[in-house]
């Protein structure tokens, strides 16, 4: 496994969509890499040899924000928001859909499980 930014990337798959594996990148960011650092996008990554993998790992070093910092940034970003009480702030703190997506139906994803609805004790009748 070739290990790049602290992620094993698949030896299996073409280089192109091996650097999707690094959150941060993703298909037109991971081609624009390769491209900077002269690879062919359409070779396997078992094929890389040691210098274009320094070139490709010295490029995501230097121009790109990913994994723990880029996961970082997006968390301080959301707290930001929370503090300073904005609109979006609020949605994360009550854990709502934050774009303005409804919320009468759907949302379950952000919303969670329904909850059970208790069935109130029918009282007996007077005859």
């Amino acid at each position: 496994m070739t290990r790049i930014a602290g992620v094993d990337l698949p030896e299996n798959k073409k280089v192109g969509i091996a650097l999707t594996y690094i959150y941060g990148i993703g298909r037109s960011l991971a081609s624009k890499i390769l491209e900077k650092a002269n690879v062919d996008p359409h070779i396997r990554m078992r094929d890389l040899s040691e210098e274009e993998l320094g070139r490709i790992r010295a490029i995501i070093d230097s121009s790109v924000v990913v994994e723990g910092e880029l996961r970082k940034q997006v968390q301080m970003n959301i707290k930001r928001l929370v503090e300073i009480q904005s609109y979006r702030g609020l949605r994360h703190r009550k854990g709502l859909p934050v774009r303005g997506q409804r919320t009468h139906t759907n949302a379950r994803t952000r919303k969670g499980p329904r909850r059970a609805t208790i069935a109130k004790k029918k009282v007996p009748g007077k005859k």
